[in-house]
């Protein structure tokens, strides 16, 4: 991926994210009115899931007309970071969802409630497919943590709207008005994983942890192999954003070859693009008598 997405998928982008929104926003009111009205926790577990994934996706577009701003004097990235305390407000509003679903659930185990099944079984179908719809709208970005977690948000309602089927099919059947709150449950422990998942990423990112998909000592044993390079110190790796890695290096070059540095430099470059899809990089090409190597604390 090139380290500035271009104006066309940035498009497509907020079209997605456009469509997902309308196609979320309808299904919110349906099924808060149909949970309240057959008196159905998880159809309005569902209901309060999708307010979040209504913002979430609200907060994605938000993020994504922000991030295309260009860089200034004083914000040098630009706005990308915007996107990913985006991805960790929708990870944080996730979690506080799951909080309200657990606390009501355990009410309704404790002091069942009755629920009209069969408005529940259609309102929690037409929510499965209005998910299904948006999700396949979304999933087609695989580079953006912001609109995968948009995804991610979606994806979890529809298996929630397969829960929230089984349990009305059970009420239906049994009469046990309970599979409505253990339902409920599931639904937040699936909402549980995807926003802890979410959240470890957006912090990686933010804490300026390496890629999980690049291994920094592959990188400095390549950076080795250049002839005339004698060896690596002070490498970094992070992400700006989501799929934008950068880096810093220190090569250290034989003293022989310290006038070719600029044919070193421009190996390396190519190198990190061509093999690690590392466009943004920072490298400083010492000779090994540079005084300064002997103040290096970290060593790749």
């Amino acid at each position: 991926m090139s380290a500035r997405r271009d104006d066309f998928t940035r498009g497509w982008e907020r079209r997605r994210l456009t469509i997902a929104i309308g196609l979320t926003a309808v299904m919110l009111v349906a099924e808060a009115v149909g949970g309240f009205y057959a008196g159905s926790l998880a159809l309005l577990s569902d209901a309060g899931h999708m307010f979040t994934d209504l913002s979430a996706l609200v907060l994605a577009l938000l993020a994504l007309a922000f991030s295309s701003r260009p860089a200034s004097r004083r914000r040098t990235y630009g706005w990308y970071r915007l996107e990913i305390l985006s991805a960790l407000v929708n990870a944080l509003l996730l979690l506080g969802v799951c909080a309200f679903i657990f606390y009501e659930a355990y009410q309704r185990i404790l002091s069942p409630h009755p629920v009209q099944s069969g408005i529940v079984i259609v309102v929690a179908t037409l929510g499965l497919l209005v998910n299904t719809t948006a999700y396949l709208v979304l999933s087609r970005s695989r580079e953006s943590i912001n609109l995968r977690g948009a995804a991610m948000h979606v994806l979890g309602d529809a298996i929630s709207s397969v829960g929230v089927i089984a349990s009305a099919v059970v009420i239906r059947l049994t009469g046990w008005f309970q599979a409505d709150a253990l339902v409920s449950f599931a639904i937040g422990a699936v909402i549980v994983v995807g926003a802890f998942r979410l959240l470890r990423e957006s912090m990686d990112i933010l804490l300026e942890a390496t890629p999980l998909d690049i291994d920094p000592l592959e990188i400095s044993d390549t950076l080795r192999s250049i002839p005339g390079v004698h060896d690596v110190h002070d490498l970094h790796v992070w992400s700006i954003t989501s799929g934008m890695p950068a880096l810093s290096v220190h090569l250290i070059v034989e003293k022989e070859c310290f006038q070719d540095g600029g044919r070193m430099l421009s190996e390396a470059r190519q190198i990190l693009l061509r093999k690690f899809n590392i466009e943004h990089t920072t490298i400083q090409v010492e000779s090994e008598d540079y005084v300064d190597h002997a103040n290096v604390q970290w060593r790749s």
